[in-house]
């Protein structure tokens, strides 16, 4: 998997994987705005063909990383693209400035879960009714992991 940095042309594509693996998707809308709030998105390529495997999206500011959005296309997972994607974001955040990253999961996504505790992140809340779905509305985990020892990413653009 090749990383690049999302742009406005990605967002069909995006968007479209979005709506295949969430049950609450993001809109194009929403991914449009991250973009313009300057947000550090990023796409995961296959090397090849240059077909789209993931897409990962973290917010920094005031020395915090929130991990907005990740999403890796079904037929990839389980291969270790969400553990690189989301480690390539909480490197970005180390080198934008973030001590400490935070993110949300689904309390029924028990594979992200086992992801992001295998990683360090340890739960420090819970946010009821938090997610949209099917069903209705799904509470979330609030996980946080410190970034103090975590490795400066560099650049791969």
């Amino acid at each position: 998997m090749r990383l690049r940095a999302m742009t406005v042309e990605d967002l069909d594509d995006v968007a479209a994987l979005e709506a295949q693996i969430s049950p609450g998707p993001w809109t194009r809308g929403i991914f449009r705005d991250c973009l313009l709030a300057g947000y550090d998105a990023w796409l995961g390529v296959d090397q090849q063909d240059a077909e789209l495997i993931g897409f990962g999206i973290v917010s920094v500011g005031a020395a915090e990383a929130h991990v907005l959005n990740i999403g890796i296309t079904p037929q990839h997972r389980r291969q270790g693209y969400g553990r690189s994607m989301l480690l390539h974001l909480l490197g970005r955040a180390r080198q934008l400035g973030a001590e400490r990253a935070f993110l949300e999961v689904r309390v029924s996504n028990l594979a992200a879960q086992s992801l992001y505790r295998s990683l360090g992140f340890h739960e420090i809340g819970v946010r009821l009714q938090y997610y949209r779905n099917t069903n209705g509305r799904e509470d979330a985990l609030v996980l946080s992991l410190s970034l103090q020892d975590f490795p400066l990413e560099s650049d791969p653009s």
